[in-house]
């Protein structure tokens, strides 16, 4: 199994003549992968201490807690409370984490068919939901009480969604195949 460190490197040969790159330095990149986690408006701080303990144990970095901009009376939440957590990864954390990822966590998903190929925007980011933290080996099973989400954003240099879609295909990615309509 190759890494995605070493696939990444190798993306310019590979894209080259899909995509006309002419120099090295052309070449798609991912520059840092967002893990983020929403507590929404739990006043519990056990529950908090655990969604970040558990996203730092998948991770292997220290979350941000996040606060809400605006008081929101309908959500009883005010300005200044922790709604989320964040983890911004890059470099070698990055590359492992995307390893495993790909090739342990998002498998361990019940009825797994493939990721949504629609998750990339205009500015040639890929999103992704995951329903449940325990896909990762992390997370132990007597754990399922407290499960949580999470968003994982791949920030890549290119600005393209067309090239962004080659380029994680190329990467592994295991999008759902679409069925042509007859």
């Amino acid at each position: 199994m190759e890494s995605t460190k070493t696939k990444t490197a190798g993306a310019f040969e590979a894209l080259k003549k899909d995509f006309g790159y002419k120099n090295k330095m052309q070449a798609p990149k991912i520059q840092k992968l967002v893990v983020s986690a929403g507590v929404g408006s739990i006043k519990d701080k056990k529950k908090i201490e655990l969604v970040a303990d558990r996203l730092s144990k998948i991770t292997g970095q220290k979350p941000v807690k996040k606060g809400a901009k605006v008081s929101i009376a309908s959500f009883k939440t005010r300005q200044g409370d922790i709604v989320g957590m964040q983890v911004t990864l890059r470099g070698a954390r990055m590359y492992d984490f995307l390893d495993k990822l790909i090739h342990v966590a998002i498998p361990r998903t019940k009825d797994f068919r493939g990721i949504s190929p629609t998750g990339v925007d205009e500015m040639g980011n890929y999103t992704m939901g995951i329903k449940e933290n325990t896909i990762f080996p992390e997370c132990s099973d007597e754990e399922l009480k407290d499960v949580f989400g999470l968003a994982i954003t791949v920030v890549t240099n290119i600005k393209n969604p067309k090239e962004t879609k080659a380029f994680l295909d190329y990467l592994g990615f295991p999008f759902k195949k679409v069925e042509a309509k007859k």
